[in-house]
């Protein structure tokens, strides 16, 4: 066993190496105050994926004892991962993923458990140094890592200072949420978000994002240097791995580029314009025909390869893209709003041949998202949801819809990070949901313009409209180009997909990920300032799309906050909670109410339930409602014919003789639990009651 104890800004980590999980390809025991996690590394050396993808899968996997905690649900053992999980191992992923070299394809685990938790520390930046440090230190022949280590750094901002690994109190005050990973000068994968604060929206800068980036890049270059350092005595020795790479065939590439050179041209633009094979595929079995090919996976690669030559070569050498745009052209925008009669808010965003349906839905504070942290003892409350789906048919595949996946729950994830903090109000419950209709390149920068126009489609109060533009990069030698708005195509062939959103002033989500392995400061800079003449001009076209907003106003929920004493709280509730259902269902609202501060939240579907409901609570509360009338007149064993106010699932309410309601309970008037209480009473707007028993205003009754 050897422990190593690193000291880095506000992080004091430990890795103990040679302890745990010893039978692993490498692994290792991390500690960062009292969180504690364990990282290792398996590869199948006897196990090759036939194909041209890194078979790498990367979990990590929270435990519930590791915070003193019972799983939640039914069944008391970790099961199905939380979206906090699957978002950690997509980061981890993205960050490890460009490092293995071309040609590994032997099938690879890394796995990252959560023993321990202390609530303080940061688990992603933790888990990614734990998962990086265990695939140092593997057996596995990583070029990549011959000279350098890699790591992570989260970096906050307080009163306008950057501020370096913070603790989880420290972000709870942070408008900015910045995480970088690299290593050396490189930096592999970025993810940012704006955070709300008491002064508004804070979108960020170019400047200062670039200034925040040169700080991570700082960081980054130091660490990952100390890690190195300590970690190379620990590394075991490499395995004698096949990576070679079945070569191109110089006479067959000629002989494609001789034939076939105008047709591949033809399928370039047509995949410029949708992200369909199918016209690729149509040149491989000609060219397999007509060049004596026995191997599809043969005619599939090098037509591929020259596919991607031409691209590139268009690009750099022309600064023409494969649909005819210039480098810096964006995509035919067009935007309908509210085209869903019944939805609250509803916008259609066409880019290209990109196309998102985002639908708003405003709820109350019970249609709010319960989750629960690690850390967190009880349950906590999601109130702004954005749900991203990509069915097959947006790329022309013929396949089943099934669960959520990871891809979709990164886009989802990314586009509320981009809107969340436009929002003036973080206390109402709002779902976006978008339906990807038609993709090829940054449908989740689609569902950001649409779901920001969708807030102000069904009359939600924003700072500002966030667009959002993908951007790509092409490099070759020392030339290098930036292009706006890329399409599948560009993303698949290209060397960065760099997503930026935000408004007028600034940057409200970020993600990036580099093929290359490094990107310059120089070419980050100028992205960033590419991507905001972009979004600026898709926030011009935007603008003019929200100036035509007809609101659905009579489908519009009402909601109103009013204030009544504290302790008036238990009366609105009633004995049982038999006040508040009543409210609820002779009114067909929903409330909400704060015991400590005495704020009540009443939403409706129209106005008039909306008045009714909260005069009904006033003169509960005020006691005027008791007052004019006379229950002391009513006695047990009264007998009377009474009117049908209201029917509820629970009974029925029938008006008294001198004012007043009492309850006759469905017990009293079914015996027959299938028969139903609306089919029974049909027809009937009086019924002959006795009194049962009377308490404060609460009136029982039997039917005769």
């Amino acid at each position: 066993m050897q422990r190593i104890d690193i000291q880095n800004e506000n992080l004091n980590e430990s890795y103990t190496f040679n302890y745990m999980a010893k039978a692993a390809n490498g692994s290792v025991l991390y500690q960062n105050g009292g969180s504690v996690l364990l990282a290792s590394v398996c590869a199948e050396e006897n196990n090759k994926y036939d194909d041209d993808f890194l078979p790498l899968s990367v979990q990590y996997i929270e435990k519930a004892y590791a915070s003193n905690k019972f799983p939640p649900g039914f069944v008391k053992r970790e099961g199905k991962p939380s979206e906090f999980e699957i978002l950690t191992s997509r980061l981890i992923d993205r960050t490890l993923r460009p490092l293995f070299p071309k040609g590994y394809k032997h099938i690879t685990s890394i796995v990252i458990w959560v023993l321990s938790y202390d609530g303080k520390s940061d688990l992603q930046l933790n888990a990614l140094n734990a998962a990086s440090a265990a695939l140092y230190v593997s057996n596995l022949p990583l070029e990549s890592l011959k000279d350098n280590a890699v790591c992570g750094v989260r970096i906050g901002r307080k009163n306008g200072a950057f501020v370096l690994n913070p603790t989880m109190e420290q972000m709870s005050e942070s408008e900015l949420d910045l995480f970088v990973s690299g290593r050396g000068d490189e930096l592999l994968m970025i993810e940012m978000k704006s955070i709300r604060s008491e002064k508004g929206a804070n979108e960020l800068s170019e400047r200062d994002m670039i200034l925040a980036l040169e700080s991570a890049k700082s960081y980054i270059d130091r660490a990952t240097q100390s890690y190195h350092k300590y970690f190379a005595p620990y590394k075991k020795q490499s395995l004698a791995i096949d990576l070679s790479q079945d070569s191109l065939n110089t006479d067959l590439l000629e002989k494609i580029a001789k034939n076939y050179h105008s047709q591949i041209l033809e399928a370039i633009t047509f995949l410029a314009k949708s992200e369909s094979q199918m016209q690729l595929h149509s040149i491989i079995k000609q060219a397999m025909r007509e060049c004596g090919i026995e191997e599809e996976k043969i005619a599939t690669e090098h037509i591929k390869a020259y596919k991607k030559k031409l691209v590139r070569e268009m690009i750099i050498e022309s600064a023409i893209r494969a649909d005819g745009r210039g480098l810096k052209d964006i995509r035919p925008i067009s935007i309908e709003t509210n085209i869903l009669p019944f939805a609250h808010g509803s916008v259609l965003f066409t880019r290209g041949q990109t196309q998102a349906l985002v639908s708003a839905t405003l709820g109350s504070e019970n249609d709010a998202q319960s989750y629960e942290m690690l850390g967190s003892k009880n349950a906590l409350k999601r109130r702004f949801l954005f749900h991203y789906n990509f069915p097959g048919f947006s790329v022309g595949e013929a396949s089943m819809i099934g669960s959520v996946g990871r891809r979709e729950l990164g886009h989802g994830n990314l586009a509320r990070r981009a809107l969340e903090s436009s929002l003036t109000s973080q206390d109402r419950t709002i779902r976006l949901v978008s339906e990807i209709l038609e993709s090829n390149g940054s449908s989740s920068m689609a569902s950001v313009c649409g779901g920001s126009l969708a807030l102000c489609a069904c009359g939600v109060q924003v700072d500002s409209l966030i667009a959002g533009v993908a951007m790509g990069l092409v490099t070759q030698g020392e030339k290098y180009a930036i292009l706006t708005d890329i399409s599948g195509l560009e993303d698949h062939d290209g060397d960065m997909d760099f997503k930026v959103a935000g408004g007028y002033k600034g940057i409200s989500a970020m993600q990036m990920d580099i093929k290359l392995g490094g990107i310059s400061k120089e070419i980050l800079e100028e992205s960033l300032l590419q991507a905001k003449e972009a979004r600026e001009q898709i926030l011009g076209i935007m603008e003019e799309a929200r100036a035509k907003i007809v609101l659905n106003h009579s489908i519009l929920p009402k909601s109103e906050s009013f204030k009544i004493a504290p302790h008036k709280i238990v009366e609105v509730i009633g004995q049982g909670g038999r006040v508040i259902k009543d409210i609820i269902e002779r009114f067909e609202v929903s409330i909400d109410l704060e015991r400590e501060s005495g704020i009540v939240n009443v939403s409706a579907s129209n106005e008039d339930n909306l008045a009714k409901a909260k005069a009904f609570i006033l003169e509960i509360v005020s006691g005027a409602k008791s007052d004019r009338v006379d229950w002391e007149s009513y006695h047990v064993g009264e007998r009377f014919v009474g009117k049908i106010k209201k029917i509820a699932d629970f009974g029925v309410f029938v008006e008294l003789p001198r004012g007043g309601d009492g309850l006759l309970h469905i017990s009293k008037i079914i015996k027959d639990k299938n028969e139903s209480i609306h089919s029974v009473l049909q027809g009937k707007s009086e019924l002959e009651c006795e009194i049962l028993s009377r308490n404060k205003g609460k009136v029982e009754l039997g039917l005769v």
